[in-house]
């Protein structure tokens, strides 16, 4: 299941922005090289759904998703591209049944314990924490304690040196912007190494934090 893969990667490379579908193929295969093969394109970047349908096909073992997925429609424009799952930054009611009708996990955003009860009352056992650096991992920890039926997937201010105090605070993954994808240019060579560096670094950082929980 996707769920499971999502847990055992456990790190959600997103990719915003106005890049070119040649840079986003450059990043995707440069994230990869890394060790990071789960790849969220948001809905507001430059030809989102022309990217997802360009990372499944040209990268089959890769999990693609689309995020900031706000509206019925974005569910089935995204789904129709071939996403594997989808998140946003919100918990919409309607847009949850919508995906869950075409049987794609949706991974909706919260911040408070009445936003995720009401998410996971709605059936929604995986829940984006964002913005997640508003209050640290010690807010998650405390959300995670009497909430400990539900997954929490921080999103915002995730990068190596906070991945384990994240993981230490319940997270089961990671939704990685900025700290991978900055807003460069990725036809240059020396860029696309850089990421592949970090990648690398993230997933070696995340993997460390496990063997130390």
């Amino acid at each position: 299941m996707i769920e499971d893969v999502l847990k055992r990667e456990g790190i959600i490379a997103i990719i915003r922005g106005q890049y070119s579908l040649a840079e986003q193929f450059n990043i995707a295969k440069s994230l990869i090289a890394g060790g990071v093969n789960i790849i969220e394109i948001t809905l507001n970047s430059k030809d989102a759904l022309r990217a997802i349908e360009q990372l499944k096909s040209s990268f089959p073992n890769v999990i693609a998703g689309a995020g900031t997925v706000l509206s019925r429609q974005d569910v089935d424009n995204a789904i129709a591209a071939g996403a594997s799952f989808l998140i946003s930054p919100n918990f919409d009611i309607e847009v949850v049944k919508q995906a869950q009708k075409q049987n794609t996990l949706f991974i909706p955003g919260i911040f408070t314990a009445t936003e995720a009860q009401a998410a996971y009352k709605a059936d929604c056992k995986i829940l984006k924490l964002f913005p997640a650096d508003a209050l640290g991992p010690k807010y998650l920890k405390a959300l995670n304690a009497p909430l400990d039926k539900i997954s929490f997937v921080p999103s915002g201010g995730i990068n190596v040196n906070t991945i384990e105090s994240f993981h230490k605070a319940g997270a089961v993954a990671f939704g990685v912007g900025s700290a991978l994808v900055k807003q460069v240019d990725y036809m240059d060579t020396k860029n696309l190494n850089e990421l592949t560096k970090n990648a690398h670094i993230l997933a070696s950082a995340l993997e460390l934090a496990r063997a130390n929980a």
